[in-house]
């Protein structure tokens, strides 16, 4: 049985912000090797992949969330069999719109967000957490949290990690990984539209997709049991298959 599960955290978020979804991965499957995985810390954004398939395990299913689930899923098409399967939470194939993806953020409106983080980061940061709760149940509580669990990092980094925002595209690494694919989605997500679920599926219809209804771009953090369930219900149908 392939039992290892990496988890990646998003954009200037640190592990903590997927800790709660963590614990009940581990309380719900005791053979699960649950380990949640922080972004590198490189101002190269093209060294990102690199890094990361040096330091994680092969063998592992790989799950992200917003930004970790776009790396997840390249690191996933590069590692073929020796991936077990590929979960994303929150996570566009192209999280800035394209002429030919506009299910995504407007790309006037990520481009004015990547100027502001460069004039001001820390106002940006905090705007970042109240995009990420808006549409969640309590926003405001979740926000808090959400800020509690960002990560000190310099600014570098977090411009390189906006850098792979805008320019990742996964869409011909999520058809070129043959694995079992889940990618979950909040219905009420302000930063990755609900739309984009069904536009990933008419791009791909034999993977896996679901929208988690009135949940927030935290939704790993926000609707840990819903999404906890899910994962694990994928998972163990994967160990099946």
């Amino acid at each position: 049985m392939r039992d290892r599960l990496m988890l990646l955290s998003g954009w200037a978020f640190g592990p903590a912000s997927l800790e709660p979804l963590a614990e009940l991965l581990r309380e719900r499957e005791p053979q699960l090797q649950v380990e949640i995985v922080a972004l590198p810390q490189l101002a190269d954004a093209d060294a990102w992949l690199d890094e990361l398939d040096a330091r994680l395990p092969q063998e592992s299913w790989l799950a992200g969330w917003s930004l970790g689930g776009m790396l997840a899923t390249q690191l996933a098409a590069r590692r073929g069999d020796a991936c077990s399967g590929l979960i994303t939470l929150c996570s566009n194939p192209c999280f800035r719109s394209r002429p030919d993806w506009d299910t995504a953020m407007p790309a006037e409106v990520f481009d004015a967000f990547h100027a502001a983080f460069r004039l001001g980061p820390d106002e940006t940061l905090k705007r970042f957490g109240l995009l990420s709760s808006r549409g969640g149940f309590d926003p405001r509580t979740l926000a808090r949290q959400l800020d509690v669990s960002r990560l000190e990092q310099p600014q570098a980094t977090l411009d390189a990690g906006l850098q792979l925002l805008a320019g990742l595209d996964g869409r011909e690494a999520l058809r070129a990984f043959v694995g079992p694919q889940l990618h979950l989605f909040g219905g009420n997500d302000a930063l990755v539209p609900r739309a984009a679920a069904q536009a990933l599926l008419d791009w791909l219809p034999d993977i896996e997709v679901d929208v988690i209804d009135n949940a927030s771009h935290g939704l790993p953090l926000e609707r840990a049991e819903d999404v906890a369930t899910a994962m694990l219900a994928f998972i163990r149908q994967g160990e099946e298959d």
